[in-house]
């Protein structure tokens, strides 16, 4: 394992800094692929990316989840997210951009396919996370097997209440929803999560400095050997000063 953690002055700072290392992660590989995460934590690194798009190599993006059951277009479906923040503002080819089906009468069959669309592609070479304050990544939530699949799943209450701010009301966030598995983040082969916000302190202590447990899925970082940290706005607040050096 080797975990790299950074403080970033404010959120354009954290935003630069992820791009620096997302680009340098993309720039030596012959065919890259970004798996790309959605919510408020990764917004400055797009926004980053955005501003240095001429440094952008053409690249294919995977995202790492999506609702189930929300109609074609639904603006806070993640197809439709990653269309606005991430294949648009990078000029990416919206057919070499890819999220799970959560149209599909089958979403055991569609998350074996998406499964097999990142085999395909040679798998990520570098993918960006958050974390949730109950220390999900992507949508695993706390109990999800450490070496799971894409797959169903059901939210937890907590994801779906702070997600109800991008509803109208907190009845339209969908119960379920297709994720890429624990397993799935770790075959990536550099990670680069980010998190912002006091609310995310005790998670990201936890993920880091914790046993590494289904109860706490970001845990799984500590398995990982090239994991970057960039954190902003206190979500270090509880880590050890000398966690840096104890992550190697």
């Amino acid at each position: 394992m080797s975990v790299t953690i950074r403080t970033a002055a404010g959120l354009p700072d954290l935003g630069e800094q992820a791009a620096a290392t997302v680009l340098a992660r993309l720039q030596a590989s012959t065919r890259p692929v970004l798996g790309v995460a959605t919510g408020s934590s990764p917004l400055p690194l797009y926004q980053a990316l955005a501003r240095r798009r001429a440094e952008l190599p053409p690249l294919r993006a995977f995202a790492l989840d999506e609702y189930l059951g929300l109609p074609a277009g639904h603006p806070q479906s993640y197809r439709e997210v990653v269309r606005r923040e991430v294949t648009a503002p990078l000029g990416l080819d919206p057919a070499e951009v890819f999220v799970p089906d959560g149209g599909t009468n089958n979403p055991d069959r569609a998350a074996a396919a998406y499964e097999d669309t990142i085999r395909a592609a040679g798998g990520i070479d570098v993918q960006v996370l958050g974390i949730g304050s109950n220390g999900h990544l992507a949508f695993n939530e706390p109990g999800s097997p450490l070496d799971s699949r894409t797959r169903v799943v059901d939210l937890d209450a907590s994801t779906r209440q702070a997600n109800a701010r991008f509803f109208a009301s907190p009845e339209e966030v969908p119960y379920r929803a297709l994720t890429q598995g624990l397993g799935t983040i770790l075959e990536a082969k550099a990670l680069v999560l980010m998190a912002a916000g006091e609310s995310k302190a005790e998670a990201v202590e936890r993920a880091l400095c914790g046993p590494v447990t289904p109860e706490l899925p970001a845990s799984v970082l500590q398995l990982h050997p090239d994991v970057t940290v960039l954190l902003a706005e206190g979500a270090n607040k509880l880590l050890p000063r000398e966690a840096g050096a104890n992550l190697k």
